[in-house]
């Protein structure tokens, strides 16, 4: 089935539950399915049908994202190393080697980056390395909180316009996601010098 096809089917049975709709969408991408780009878009058409509840679809997709990131999280904790680098695959050296100087902006970064940013295997990964779940839920909600705020904004703004750029701009978007990421790094690195050393 084509992405357009899943996103319609999707659309079908979600409209009617509006941002419930999206929160369950938005979980079960998040952990045991892969609906990739289709939260962007559910978030973007509600937004533009309904601008006045933008704020509100932005935010059951940013909770139903985080939530379903969190059950994956402690699914990964009990299911142990072995998962984890199934799916990493030889990446998964890199990725445990980051994580662990980077915790916040670990997670942060992977939940900023579009598609097909492999997220799942840094979600994976905080959950076998034992991130704290503080950290974890804090960068999710910031990261996804201003990709589905951003994505409402940019739909009440542009209406079906705003879905063409992102469809047709993703290495922009990427640049500005990465940009915002190392901007944050920096900053951590030079005003919190001692989170930055090993415990």
């Amino acid at each position: 089935m084509t992405l357009a096809k899943i996103r319609t089917a999707l659309l079908g049975m979600v409209s009617s539950l509006g941002g419930i709709g999206l929160f369950i969408v938005a979980f079960l991408d998040s952990s045991v399915l892969t609906f990739p780009v289709v939260n962007d878009l559910l978030v973007i058409d509600f937004s533009i049908e309904n601008p006045a509840r933008m704020p509100y679809y932005a935010l059951m997709a940013t909770l139903g994202s985080v939530g379903g990131c969190v059950l994956l999280y402690y699914l990964a904790r009990k299911s142990g190393k072995a998962v984890f680098r199934r799916k990493a695959g030889r990446n998964a050296g890199k990725i445990r080697a980051w994580l662990a100087r980077n915790e916040f902006l670990s997670v942060f970064g992977a939940a900023m980056l579009p598609p097909p940013t492999p997220f799942k295997f840094f979600v994976l990964a905080a959950g076998v390395f034992s991130v704290p779940i503080r950290t974890f839920v804090v960068a999710l909600l910031l990261a996804r909180g201003l990709r589905y705020f951003g994505e409402g904004y940019l739909a009440i703004r542009y209406g079906r316009a705003a879905e063409h750029y992102l469809a047709d701009h993703k290495l922009v978007v990427t640049v500005i996601a990465v940009v915002l990421v190392l901007v944050i790094y920096v900053v951590k690195r030079r005003f919190f010098p001692a989170e930055n050393q090993p415990v």
